[in-house]
């Protein structure tokens, strides 16, 4: 057997891979217990026989929209078994994006060996009531990424799914969840808002830092060999993954710099597995035209990124002797104290580099410590030797 497939396997990092699929669910979801709260106030009474719920749930993409609502209906299913019968059928409607596929995949999750061709909605919605009072149960409709049918088709499926009960002898028999990255209410009709309910849109902020921090935290613990991932590690990726507020691209950044390391050989993640990984992510800070920064901006970067090709971090004091030392370097006079604040604030502000306040290691003072979790240091250094010597000259 060939040598170069020896690693493909061994498990040096990685311990269980399906921890960072996109369709995993973790048991227990991280940064976002208050909007599971809310979801769950949404649907109080669906344990009583003729209880439903309605939600409409919006938020960016990465923000945890579809795992939060499957971890929900799985949990909810689990709550009031000992009470009642619950269903729930996950639709994404960027796949199905017409009343028929809609109702076509709702009956074939619940019945496999239904029928998929020849029928029409109509018929297709009576195939589901008689499911439903079959076995007396009651159905959650999730429908994912739900504004690909509203501009197809519509909304008039959602209207009739949610009056499946008025041609029947019951109450009660299904609850809806719709999910969109945008805010949908301008494209339902008055009477489906009336009967989703205004009141229960439930609108899910990015991610912030801490929130990413959790999330990485949580799959390093699930998916990864105890030992291998340090702690500066996730900082690292939660900081890189700022910007977007994307759950998913903290977990992809993990699982990235888990395989990189790997793949060297390596049992331990570092920080440069991390910043490789990162550039090969699209719409990644790597793009940043770092030309449009003042000479002096770049001078300080210059420095910056020399010092942290081989550090996780640097105090401004230090970066501040850093760029005295690359002006000598350029024969430049240094600028004061004020103004090489006001640049790395830039730089910050740009997001060229991360930068947090900490407590100082001397005194009882306060440093910032600056990294740079989006881009490869030793790349944009090479850029900035190129770059300096021609803006010094205009």
């Amino acid at each position: 057997m060939s040598s170069y497939l020896d690693r493909i396997g061994a498990g040096l990092i990685l311990s269980k891979p399906e921890v960072f699929g996109f369709d995993y669910v973790p048991e227990i979801l991280v940064g976002r217990e208050d909007i599971q709260e809310h979801l769950a106030s949404l649907f109080s009474t669906i344990g009583h026989s003729e209880g439903t719920g309605r939600a409409i749930v919006t938020g960016p993409v990465g923000s945890g929209k579809t795992a939060l609502v499957k971890r929900f209906c799985e949990d909810v299913i689990k709550h009031v078994a000992d009470k009642r019968n619950v269903k729930y059928v996950h639709v994404n409607c960027r796949n199905a994006s017409t009343s028929s596929r809609v109702m076509q995949k709702i009956v074939q999750e619940l019945d496999p060996g239904h029928p998929d061709r020849g029928l029409g909605v109509g018929e297709l919605l009576t195939s589901l009531r008689r499911m439903l009072q079959g076995d007396n149960s009651h159905l959650i409709v999730v429908l994912d990424e739900v504004d690909h049918l509203l501009r197809q088709s519509g909304d008039d499926i959602i209207y009739k799914l949610m009056r499946i009960d008025e041609d029947g002898n019951r109450a009660g028999t299904l609850s809806a969840i719709l999910i969109s990255q945008e805010q949908i209410l301008d494209l339902l009709e008055n009477a489906v808002i009336s009967r989703l309910g205004r009141s229960n849109h439930i609108r899910i902020p990015p991610y912030d830092e801490r929130g990413l921090l959790r999330i990485a935290t949580q799959r390093r613990n699930l998916g990864l060999v105890t030992g291998t991932c340090p702690d500066e590690i996730l900082n690292l990726i939660a900081q890189a993954s700022v910007p977007s507020g994307d759950a998913r691209q903290a977990i992809e950044l993990l699982e990235g710099a888990a395989k990189r390391a790997e793949s060297s050989g390596r049992s331990i993640i570092e920080s440069k597995d991390v910043q490789k990984t990162v550039v090969t992510l699209p719409n990644n800070v790597d793009s940043m035209n770092i030309e449009d920064i003042p000479p002096h901006a770049m001078l300080i970067l210059l420095g910056l990124c020399r010092r942290l090709r081989k550090k996780e971090n640097v105090n401004s004091g230090e970066a501040e002797k850093l760029y005295h030392v690359v002006c000598e370097e350029f024969a430049q006079d240094p600028k004061g104290h004020t103004t090489f604040w006001k640049h790395l604030k830039r730089l910050a502000q740009e997001d060229i580099i991360v930068s947090k306040t900490a407590k100082s290691d001397i005194g009882r003072g306060r440093t910032q410590h600056i990294s740079m979790p989006h881009m490869l240091p030793s790349d944009v250094a090479r850029r900035l030797e190129t770059l300096i010597p021609t803006r010094l000259r205009r």
